[in-house]
């Protein structure tokens, strides 16, 4: 169930490549209003998904046509915009992007234009280098991929990393954790198999806990956010809106703009 919206006519990439080298240049002249991450006078479409987190992590409004974009193009049509820009202004988007943003706005655009593949092979990687809580990010890629999807993240993993994906995993997870995959489960062990059952059965709601716990810690989880918006938008983000209301009787992009609000941010 696809929920990004593309429009009903979409520019050339070339034309997408343009208006993006543009913003690139319209953002060095608005780094003054810029402090800490914080923009003022935005003007932002808070009805979006990504407007209500752009306003969360405090995106101004250079960053718009960017989003306007990006945030409106599938992944084919993504990447050929990329390689339209790379042949207009022989640099990389991916780059560019990396050099231009501020951190949480790069952080989002980055992992949303980046191939799928290729993300879920980052976030295999950042995975390994946390705590056990990143276990559960493991195994979304693990079992909420098609086994022809998870091939490629395998094969993106060894072109980046230049070791394999389960080499990786074995070296880096705990002790305990890699003997509850053999023998006497634990809590932890237990917890996680929940988990992947209901994120095969019913991901909307799997997903809508992520975003609520992350709301609801003090100082906010924005990696989660970041990374449930990211790779949900092409896939199911409609129906993990849904849930999310459903479950708090508040629309999520409401939820975000007020957590924004609380903190003062």
């Amino acid at each position: 169930m696809a929920n990004l919206k593309v429009p009903s006519h979409v520019p050339s990439p070339s034309e997408d490549a343009e208006q993006l080298q543009k913003a690139f240049s319209a953002l060095d002249h608005h780094l003054i209003c810029i402090l800490g991450g914080r923009s003022f006078g935005v003007n932002l479409k808070t009805e979006r998904m990504f407007g209500a987190l752009i306003i969360c992590l405090g995106w101004g409004t250079n960053e718009q046509l960017i989003i306007d974009i990006i945030a409106h193009r599938n992944a084919a049509q993504r990447n050929s915009i990329g390689k339209a820009y790379h042949e207009a202004y022989g640099e990389d988007l991916l780059e560019c992007l990396g050099k231009e943003l501020t951190r949480d706005f790069e952080q989002i655009v980055l992992l949303f234009t980046t191939d799928p593949a290729e993300r879920d092979a980052y976030l295999a990687k950042e995975a390994t280098k946390n705590s056990s809580s990143s276990h559960f990010v493991l195994m979304v890629i693990a079992c909420a991929r098609s086994s022809n999807a998870l091939l490629d993240v395998k094969k993106a993993y060894h072109a980046r990393y230049k070791k394999s994906l389960e080499e990786d995993v074995a070296h880096n997870t705990s002790g305990d954790y890699r003997k509850d995959l053999k023998a006497d489960p634990s809590d932890e062990f237990l917890k996680l198999l929940r988990s992947v059952i209901k994120c095969l059965t019913t991901s909307e709601k799997y997903f809508e806990k992520i975003l609520r716990q992350a709301l609801d810690k003090s100082g906010t989880d924005e990696w989660a956010l970041t990374r449930v918006v990211a790779t949900r938008a092409e896939v199911d983000m409609v129906r993990i809106k849904e849930a999310y209301q459903r479950r708090n009787s508040v629309p999520l992009d409401k939820a975000i703009n007020c957590w924004r609000y609380f903190w003062g941010l």
